[in-house]
């Protein structure tokens, strides 16, 4: 009787960690070859813990704990990983999400990847250049796209732009 609970408790376990690992849909991700690519360490010797965790690890941020959530002034949001312009300051909107929200990023600024974390299908959002975690795209967001880029604001930073000369 023992070795048989042994025998379910592995089973059971292996088909867990099965289960996980498709739901998580992200090994096509870690296969993906970016311009940009550094070791572990370099990544956690240059990033904050929290962007880390955000950037390398696909993990989110609390709502409203962003401070770029109340950022208005013109300028580009940036990867936080490699500075690669993203979203220009024109396309953020208000969601109410408590996360920084796009109508439409930057040209050839993001790549995207099926994820399949929590047990639903979403659409995981990288940066292109360097593959770090941004955040996910939906479609419930304002014209002209339709679309909601709910990105992680620790996965960002921002350039105000610059005044011209008159």
């Amino acid at each position: 009787m023992f070795d048989r609970r042994i025998l379910l408790a592995s089973a059971a376990g292996f088909l867990g960690l099965a289960a996980i690992r498709w739901l998580r849909g992200s090994a096509a991700a870690a296969a993906e070859k970016f311009e940009i690519e550094k070791t572990d360490a370099e990544w956690r010797a240059q990033l904050t813990p929290q962007q880390y965790q955000i950037l390398r690890q696909e993990g989110t941020e609390r709502p409203w704990t962003s401070p770029l959530l109340k950022e208005h002034r013109k300028g580009t949001f940036a990867c936080a990983g490699c500075d690669l312009p993203l979203f220009a300051s024109e396309t953020k909107f208000e969601s109410g999400t408590g996360w920084p929200s796009f109508y439409q990023p930057l040209e050839n600024a993001v790549g995207k990847h099926e994820d399949r974390t929590l047990g639903m299908l979403r659409t995981e959002i990288h940066c292109r250049r360097c593959g770090g975690h941004l955040g996910h795209v939906f479609n419930d967001g304002p014209k002209p796209t339709g679309l909601r880029y709910c990105m992680d604001g620790f996965a960002l930073q921002f350039h105000p732009a610059t005044p011209t000369s008159s």
